[in-house]
């Protein structure tokens, strides 16, 4: 197998405000390059697996040119058209503009997708025999966000999903629900979402993905009190397993927000017909977004590395929480070691 973990993404930029300032009153940011589908790659192509993306850039852009260069220092290989800008008024990529809170100060997060060039992508820019058939795939992993970008997008992960199923390739299914992403195109996103979880291995969800992309009840979405809701998420979950069958795996993370520096955070896992559940603990943020990417990407490199199921969502739990512990979008921890001492509570220097 040449591909441990792929997956078809809209790659862009994030700007953040230095030192946790609002957006619109620091004048000093950092940029980084960014995506939900890269960051749940980056767990993997830290600790060695080989990582892929399947993506668009804008041609003869400095910014393409910088998310190239991200990508290969963060160890992932990548492919995809170059789609010429077409003017000042044409394509470009996804601008994410976001600071981190502080406090009583929630964070706020701006995205700015007009002409987002991922938008365009469809099967004919990529070649799906010789990625599944020759090259090798072991998990494709989607995520609701890149499927819910445009139409084109919602059938490319449609027909990827189902290309992948006929080579044995295991796919992981992140449903993401945004409700600014699906105005108005609620029936055609339910029909795409529901047609990858079909053929799903891995699904991933909170209480408010669950429900609004495919339908199935749960906890009162934001509900207060997490941990006295334990039954119903499991509830949830097991109606969903009903409703899709050939899943194997399904998970769901458990969060509160205290302030914007303390989270409540835990998480669910059902797997070989066992519950396994890491209980809410505090954990100090830097930066929340990806966060949730972070325990995906945990997650999917622990069913890649054959890890027994609890190991799974601890090493899930432990990446989530680890990549709210840095500015960029996404875990790069240093050795699974160091995943590990996150779960246990070590944080004790390694000299």
């Amino acid at each position: 197998m040449k591909y441990d973990l792929i997956a078809p993404t809209s790659m862009g930029i994030r700007l953040s405000p230095l030192e946790r300032q609002p957006v619109g009153i620091t004048r000093l940011y950092t940029m980084y390059a960014t995506s939900a589908e890269s960051n749940v790659l980056n767990v993997s192509a830290a600790l060695g697996l080989k990582a892929h993306v399947l993506t668009a850039f804008v041609k003869g852009s400095p910014i393409a040119d910088f998310i190239r260069g991200e990508l290969r220092r963060r160890n992932i290989t990548y492919e995809g058209p170059e789609v010429a800008q077409g003017g000042p008024w044409g394509y470009r990529h996804q601008i994410n503009i976001a600071d981190a809170g502080f406090g009583v100060r929630g964070p706020r997060v701006h995205n700015d997708r007009a002409g987002e060039v991922g938008r365009l992508l469809t099967l004919a820019d990529f070649d799906p025999e010789r990625l599944f058939a020759r090259d090798g795939v072991r998990m494709m992993h989607l995520s609701g966000l890149f499927a819910a970008l445009s139409p084109q997008t919602a059938k490319l992960c449609v027909q990827l999903a189902e290309i992948a199923k006929q080579h044995g390739t295991q796919v992981s299914f992140d449903l993401n629900h945004r409700a600014s992403f699906w105005a108005g195109r609620e029936e055609e996103l339910h029909a795409a979402f529901t047609r990858i979880a079909s053929l799903s291995d891995v699904l991933i969800g909170n209480e408010e993905d669950y429900q609004l992309a495919l339908g199935i009840h749960g906890p009162e979405a934001g509900g207060e009190d997490i941990s006295g809701q334990i039954e119903d998420f499991k509830g949830m979950i097991k109606a969903a397993q009903a409703a899709f069958p050939n899943v194997q795996v399904f998970a769901t993370t458990l969060r509160e927000v205290l302030d914007a520096n303390r989270h409540l955070w835990g998480a669910i896992l059902y797997m070989n017909g066992n519950w396994h559940l890491a209980a809410q603990r505090e954990i100090q943020i830097l930066d929340r977004i990806g966060g949730g990417d972070g325990f995906v990407g945990g997650l999917l490199y622990s069913l890649l590395r054959g890890f027994e199921a609890e190991k799974c969502l601890q090493f899930a739990w432990a990446t989530g929480a680890m990549a709210t512990t840095m500015l960029e979008d996404y875990a790069t921890p240093a050795d699974e070691a160091q995943v590990l001492a996150v779960w246990q509570g070590n944080a004790r220097v390694v000299r």
